[in-house]
């Protein structure tokens, strides 16, 4: 599915109509430059959780944040990650498949998981995002 979303308002929305879909056990793969409004995407996502999107932030300093919810969500950033002996270190597969929604910005840093969902925000001109969401069996 393609969508274009016109402002972050918009790219958060198209996060919270995935997160409706997602169950536990799901995995998030983000990818995008820098800027393209991965962790705004993250933000719709926990918000479809009960989330509050103040407790969502940029976790490229944090790389695995943890957040209450039915079922957990586990928002891991990689952007900070330059090796597989790094993402080795950091416990990230525990978070893959198990009890809650993972939700990887950076996923491109780690080696594909074939059960998925990949989202690619491509930068537009201004506030305009091209969202391409793959591996879900309906729209979200």
């Amino acid at each position: 599915m393609r969508l274009i979303s016109k402002s972050p308002r918009e790219t958060k929305d198209a996060g919270k109509r995935l997160g409706r879909k997602l169950r536990a056990g799901d995995t998030v793969c983000l990818y995008g430059d820098l800027g393209s409004g991965k962790t705004t995407f993250v933000k719709g996502v926990a918000g479809s959780l009960g989330i509050p999107e103040r407790e969502i932030a940029s976790a490229s300093f944090t790389i695995i944040s943890e957040h209450e919810a039915k079922p957990p969500l586990y928002h891991i950033d990689l952007y900070r990650i330059d090796s597989e002996a790094d993402l080795e270190t950091t416990g990230v597969y525990d978070y893959i498949g198990g009890d809650g929604i993972a939700v990887i910005e950076w996923a491109e840093k780690m080696p594909e998981t074939e059960v998925a969902v990949r989202v690619a925000i491509n930068i537009f001109p201004g506030d305009e995002r091209e969202i391409v969401i793959e591996g879900m069996e309906e729209d979200p």
